[in-house]
């Protein structure tokens, strides 16, 4: 039988939606023997597939992840971010949903847990939390900031590009929260769902936090290139989508997975690339 997985809770059918994007990509080797389907294989803006058949547990990644485009058309971000996800417990299913930083405001300057107030200062914001909301109550809501691997675009890949072809690059430093590794992401998800924690919302990110200008350093340090980082506002940069100034994540449940640290992290996805320091 396809999709199939044998572990602590015994067999079962599980699906990855979003399994072209890098954290589909990390669950699918975190829960081997899981069902991938990419955009092409169902667009979660309709109804689930009919020949999906039965599924004992829904690993929700699908998602309008464009932070900028959301503001240019919300409507558009909301039929995948929120519909998707209705469409996703509509399976009948356990679903974990994959949420994010930016339901926060970032006006704390200690780190956000589960029971602060969300307060989504961006259009791409809201539509995860009403994502959240869509779940229903048979969900894990998996908070998580600042998602890096070694597939798709992201910051780490493209400081890669950057530092490898310029001298320096400009990077916020106005922005502090927690870069995580996608690899670390899935097995913490591996974690909570095979320990059969409560349904809820979980905050599961890298521990440590850092500003992004400081992750560039980083990625440039780890990979031997010599491009320097010249530090901006978020206003030098001019995004349309307003982001938290601060949104690290921390859990404030006794049984929550803990994730390394997001060095370690971006170690574990430069190796996964390749790239070493010569």
């Amino acid at each position: 039988m396809e999709h199939v997985i044998t572990g602590p809770l015994g067999t079962r059918r599980v699906v990855v939606t979003g399994a072209g994007g890098q954290l589909g990509a990390a669950l699918l080797e975190a829960f081997p023997g899981a069902r991938g389907l990419t955009r092409e294989d169902w667009d979660v803006t309709q109804p689930p597939p009919a020949a999906l058949g039965p599924v004992d547990l829904v690993l929700h990644v699908a998602a309008w992840t464009d932070v900028d485009g959301a503001e240019a058309e919300p409507q558009e971000a909301a039929a995948v971010n929120v519909g998707g996800t209705q469409h996703a417990a509509d399976l009948g299913a356990p679903l974990v949903v994959f949420s994010t930083d930016y339901v926060f405001d970032g006006c704390k300057r200690e780190p956000y847990v589960e029971s602060d107030a969300p307060n989504p200062q961006s259009a791409y914001g809201r539509t995860k939390l009403h994502g959240e909301a869509a779940a229903g109550e048979a969900a894990w809501v998996v908070r998580s900031s600042w998602l890096f691997g070694w597939t798709s675009r992201n910051f780490v890949r493209t400081m890669l590009q950057l530092g490898a072809e310029r001298d320096e690059v400009a990077v916020v430093e106005d922005q502090r929260g927690c870069p995580t590794f996608v690899g670390h992401l899935a097995a913490a998800t591996r974690e909570l769902v095979d320990a059969g924690l409560p349904y809820g919302v979980w905050h599961l990110a890298a521990d440590g936090d850092c500003t992004w200008a400081e992750l560039a350093e980083a990625v440039f340090e780890e990979a031997g290139l010599a491009c320097r980082v010249r530090r901006i506002t978020s206003e030098e940069l001019g995004r349309p989508a307003p982001r938290p100034a601060y949104s690290v994540l921390r859990s404030e449940r006794p049984d929550a997975p803990v994730l390394p640290h997001w060095r370690e992290g971006l170690r574990a996805c430069l190796d996964r690339l390749g790239v070493h320091n010569s």
